[in-house]
């Protein structure tokens, strides 16, 4: 039995840049009524799996720890969360209509790109009926919002407990 102590020595944490929640509660307030109501009618498993595509398109640390977290605490594989990344490469992990969110949420998530394709919508509202569209680009645009506030007051990923913001 290795009796040694482990000394790797990781970066520094970097300290948030803000409590952005503190100084703006109310924001913070319509922003988690926001995100509920995005959420009703829509898949938890499908929806983590948006939150994490597009935390990793918006680079925002803190939202992809907390949801990769949540999305393993209820059940989603490791390994189709790993292959996230590179989705399209990986089509066979996932079903037509994850395919189908996860290209729409690309689409949505990064529009310096240009519009939302109309194949790319198309392609969503075979696998989606209307209400469960309108939810679905709901929570797109919500997660974007969260990554937004996450990464420009710096968050620390690292700390959060699956379930403890729900």
């Amino acid at each position: 039995m290795d009796t040694t102590e482990n000394t790797t020595e990781y970066a520094p944490e970097h300290p948030a840049r803000m409590a952005w929640a503190s100084h703006a509660p109310e924001v913070y307030k319509a922003m988690v009524r926001l995100d509920t109501a995005a959420r009703k009618g829509l898949d938890p498993t499908l929806l983590e799996l948006v939150k994490i595509r597009a935390s990793q398109l918006n680079h925002c640390a803190f939202c992809l720890d907390m949801h990769t977290k949540d999305a393993l605490a209820a059940g989603e594989s490791m390994e189709r969360i790993v292959q996230l990344s590179a989705w399209q490469e990986s089509l066979h992990f996932y079903t037509e209509k994850e395919l189908a969110a996860l290209e729409l949420t690309e689409a949505v998530t990064v529009l310096t790109d240009g519009f939302v394709p109309d194949e790319v919508y198309e392609r969503a509202a075979k696998q989606f009926e209307e209400p469960e569209l309108a939810q679905l680009i709901a929570a797109i645009t919500v997660i974007n919002a969260w990554n937004r506030f996450a990464v420009s007051t710096r968050m620390v990923p690292g700390h959060y407990t699956p379930g403890q913001h729900k």
